[in-house]
């Protein structure tokens, strides 16, 4: 198997993750000067926003993973899996993460964690029995590739702003002073449109940002193995298994869209805007042209 020559980071997907932050950070600001002009107690906001963050950033790979039905295996219990993502984390130069299955026909796989220290790939029963090992490897690559570039830990992060900007918006009157004077009503709505002014800037800078590691991750898997087209070849089947799945069985997972290497839907999005991938033609095309430049290299 070709070895990469090179696994450095990639400099657009690091400025469009430092954007995203910052521009997160600054309407997140707008949100708690709202809050703060309503009435809303300094140590409520700092508690409940505190509390979300702590509980978002710690716990949410492992509340992802129960959604999944997934677990944390053992080298014993899946011998192959574990030997190619030490196989893989060698090349790519990375601590290896935890590994878990998740028992379902769809077949996916997706990353998580707060570091690199502190991360878990994800493989289903549906994928590893899809696929071939070339085609595996090129998927679990791509996964760890999100690792080494920290978007996952990006992506949690900028979740929580959406988070709690839905929560205030379905729960907003909770800080809305509670005495119930006329008053006070401006300032409630206030917050209630700040709220989901930041939830919607917050969905499309996510999307955007989701979109972009896809092409990252695809691009850093291909220099791991050094075989594009496997991982091509991987997505084309994931596609077209993915059709055959019940729309019924891929809604339950569509909350995971942006974490999974395929999003869990049939259909495309009417508008590439509200996508959490890039459409499959552009990612098979970028894997095409990664391959000629490998070949070229040779």
């Amino acid at each position: 198997m070709a070895r990469p020559t090179s696994f450095g980071r990639d400099t657009g997907l690091q400025v469009r993750m430092f954007i995203t932050i910052f521009l997160l950070g600054a309407v997140y600001a707008v949100l708690i000067g709202a809050l703060f002009a309503s009435g809303a107690s300094g140590v409520t906001i700092a508690v409940v926003a505190a509390g979300l963050l702590a509980l978002q950033f710690f716990t949410s790979d492992k509340i992802a993973l129960r959604a999944m039905g997934a677990r944390e295996v053992s080298p014993q219990e899946a011998p192959e899996l574990h030997a190619m993502i030490e196989r893989l984390c060698v090349q790519a130069d990375l601590p290896k993460p935890k590994v878990a299955v998740a028992h379902t026909s769809m077949p996916n796989a997706f990353a998580l964690g707060r570091s690199q220290k502190a991360a878990t790939v994800c493989a289903t029963t549906g994928i590893m029995e899809l696929l071939s090992p070339a085609e595996l490897e090129g998927v679990m690559a791509h996964e760890l590739t999100h690792v080494a570039n920290r978007d996952v830990a990006i992506m949690t992060l900028a979740s929580f702003f959406a988070s709690l900007a839905s929560m205030i918006v379905q729960f907003g009157f909770f800080f809305g002073g509670g005495s119930g004077d006329d008053d006070e009503g401006p300032g409630f709505l206030a917050v209630i449109l700040v709220a989901l002014a930041v939830y919607v800037v917050s969905f499309f800078l996510m999307q955007a940002l989701s979109r972009y590691r896809e092409f990252a991750a695809d691009r850093g898997a291909a220099v791991i193995t050094g075989r594009p087209s496997a991982l091509a070849t991987a997505l084309m089947k994931i596609s077209g298994t993915m059709q055959r799945i019940p729309q019924t069985d891929l809604r339950a997972h569509t909350e995971l869209n942006a974490f999974y290497i395929f999003p869990a839907s049939a259909k495309q999005s009417l508008f590439n805007l509200f996508a959490t991938h890039p459409p499959l033609e552009k990612r098979l095309a970028a894997l095409e042209r990664l391959e000629a430049q490998l070949q070229g290299q040779a």
